[in-house]
């Protein structure tokens, strides 16, 4: 398929509109779950759209023998969105964000003992400060509230979680990235029915005018939208100028949280931030990189 948008502006745009995201949900007045639910179900619409229009049908003589992984990512993915949305609600959306992004240090961590890869001192320096930054950020013991750290941990599990969909996209081998998150999506919608039904209920009607806008904007340019972008402009780029591309995403969310919403961190906490970033971001990239 032809391009039609440079990859690097296609991942600076996708980072920026994710790096929003605390912003809308913050207007959308229905549980976790439920939140998480039409955000997935509005997604997998769009993209299904653009693939019949497009005519990419799904291969699934193909790649029938990884659809439980598949299966098993998007139930993950769910899962990543309601404790991240529940992160929101407890802290601010700094906090929350930061602490999501521990997600990478996850994965660094496990790569080792999942796929043999050898664990370099670079890789245990940079797991070290950025767990250094995880308790800054958690106030070593004083953090400004109870609900603050509710809110981190909810954050933490989030990471926790976006971690194993990172790990199981690793495993896909035959699966091409926007059919994968459709899958995903799909997978989503079917773990996270049964979960709102058990426990929020459905309470659309309860939404004005202002929460359905929202909620639209999250459901089909924050996930199905974003997504697209993403993972096309992740095909493209080299893997370093990707991950240096991908930290635009908190910035933003700390630059809304703060000018926006009025959210404050203190001095500790921003300091925890810089560690996680900086570390994360040190670990994703070599100094010898030409490009």
């Amino acid at each position: 398929m032809k391009k039609v948008m440079d990859p690097r502006f296609s991942m600076i745009l996708s980072m920026t509109i994710f790096g929003t995201l605390g912003l809308f949900v913050r207007n959308i007045p229905v549980s976790s779950g439920e939140l998480a639910l039409y955000r997935a179900i509005l997604a997998a619409l769009l993209i299904a759209v653009f693939l019949i229009a497009t005519r990419q049908w799904i291969p699934f003589a193909d790649i029938k023998k990884e659809i439980p992984l598949l299966l098993l990512s998007g139930a993950a993915m769910g899962i990543n969105w309601i404790l991240l949305f529940e992160a929101y609600k407890y802290t601010t959306v700094s906090l929350a964000t930061l602490s999501y992004y521990f997600a990478p240090v996850i994965v660094t961590v496990l790569c080792p003992i999942l796929f043999h890869e050898k664990l370099t001192g670079k890789q245990i320096i940079c797991f070290v400060m950025s767990t250094l930054g995880l308790v800054l950020i958690t106030g070593i013991g004083n953090v400004g509230s109870k609900t603050d750290l509710i809110g981190i941990l909810f954050g933490l599990g989030a990471a926790v979680f976006y971690a194993a969909v990172i790990l199981a996209n690793k495993f896909l081998k035959t699966v091409d990235g926007i059919h994968r998150t459709f899958l995903q999506f799909l997978s989503a919608v079917l773990i996270l029915i049964p979960y709102v039904l058990t426990t929020s209920g459905v309470t659309l009607g309860s939404l004005n005018g202002i929460g359905w806008v929202n909620l639209l904007i999250v459901g089909l340019l924050h996930t199905g939208v974003t997504y697209c972008l993403y993972f096309s402009s992740l095909k493209e780029l080299p893997g370093q100028k990707a991950a240096i591309l991908s930290y635009i995403d908190p910035l933003v969310a700390v630059l809304i949280s703060v000018t926006l919403l009025g959210e404050t961190m203190t001095v500790w906490q921003a300091a925890g931030g810089l560690l996680i970033l900086g570390f994360t971001l040190w670990n994703e990239i070599s100094l010898t990189d030409p490009s």
